[in-house]
């Protein structure tokens, strides 16, 4: 069996919960260590032989395409597929695959999942099993809120999507390799869950779907609280991301204690920022100020003497000096 060159990253989703910094910008686009979380899985998808990538858009689609371009600046192919209306993530996959040009098996990404998982090895993992299916799997405390998944050696038995008491934690992880004969039984233009409807139809009519079970850094990003916690991992390294790496290569940002700070920030002397924070570009962080564990956007103006603790400024905001938040969201 060849392996997958081809992938579709799902980044069409409204990210409720992240609201209110996704009223004007899409999950995937938010910042995470400095840039968009798409591009953390984009350069992924490069460094395991993904020749094409389509990005499969609908909530604020306009917003991709004008920063990744044809993704010749990443080292990968990148084309657009916008749906009218949001068709879940089997509409999705059938939606985006129309436009691949390579053949053969295709990875699929959830636009909102951060892992240090051996992607390669998947691939690999796919191919030498000669699955129909295989699914990036990890263990979790608490798979009440996941799709819990019970095997048989490699072999995925059953699917149970997110109920009281799961069968195992196991869970279904995000990250998805399907071959192209799968893909075209999945209905065009309807809304269709692969969750829901296309593994378990798919495993009831003999299909051979495989489990990869990896237990390295796995982290669901869509809460705010997460959001910081993807930032601080990388920024600690308990995370790992080949974009984050490019980034510090690049000198446009600069570890400095256990914050990133754009290089042209203005961060006074006397201002302590750390616990896994990060000031964008052409920021300013005034006398006396206090930042923890928070996203500072770019061209934001911190105060004199401001406290922050998990929150969230937005781009070009001002924070009023002197100011206490905890918790919060200005600007947005």
């Amino acid at each position: 069996m060849s392996r997958a060159q081809s992938a579709i990253l799902l980044v069409g989703g409204f990210g409720t919960r992240l609201q209110p910094l996704t009223l004007k910008t899409p999950k995937p686009m938010l910042s995470v260590a400095g840039i968009p979380f798409t591009q953390h899985q984009i350069v992924r998808a490069r460094d395991a032989g993904i020749q094409e990538i389509v990005l499969a858009t609908s909530y604020l689609a306009e917003i991709f395409e004008p920063y990744f371009g044809d993704g010749s600046r990443f080292g990968i192919e990148i084309r657009y597929a916008v749906e009218e209306v949001a068709l879940g993530t089997g509409g999705a996959i059938g939606n985006a695959a129309n436009i691949l040009h390579e053949d053969g098996p295709v990875v699929i990404f959830n636009g909102d999942v951060l892992s240090s998982h051996d992607l390669k090895g998947q691939i690999n993992f796919h191919a030498e099993n000669k699955a129909d299916i295989s699914l990036y799997l990890t263990e979790v405390e608490d798979a009440r809120a996941y799709g819990a998944v019970e095997m048989s050696g490699v072999n995925i038995t059953s699917f149970n999507e997110k109920m009281e008491n799961p069968p195992t934690n196991i869970i279904n992880a995000g990250c998805y390799i399907f071959n192209r004969e799968i893909i075209s039984t999945i209905p065009q233009g309807e809304v269709i869950s692969v969750e829901r409807q296309t593994f378990p139809q798919a495993l009831a009519s003999g299909k051979k779907l495989c489990g990869f079970v990896d237990r390295s850094y796995w982290l669901d990003i869509g809460t705010p609280v997460a959001l910081l916690k993807a930032t601080s991992d990388l920024i600690s390294g308990v995370a790992t991301s080949v974009a984050y790496d490019e980034l510090l290569a690049s000198g446009a940002y600069k570890k400095k204690g256990t914050a990133l700070i754009a290089t042209s920030a203005k961060v006074s002397d006397s201002a302590l920022v750390g616990n896994g924070s990060i000031v964008g570009e052409a920021a300013r962080v005034g006398d006396g100020a206090k930042i923890s564990h928070s996203i500072i956007g770019d061209g934001a103006t911190i105060g004199d003497r401001a406290d922050l603790e998990s929150s969230f400024i937005a781009q070009n905001a001002l924070f009023p000096a002197g100011s206490i938040a905890k918790g919060q969201f200005f600007g947005f």
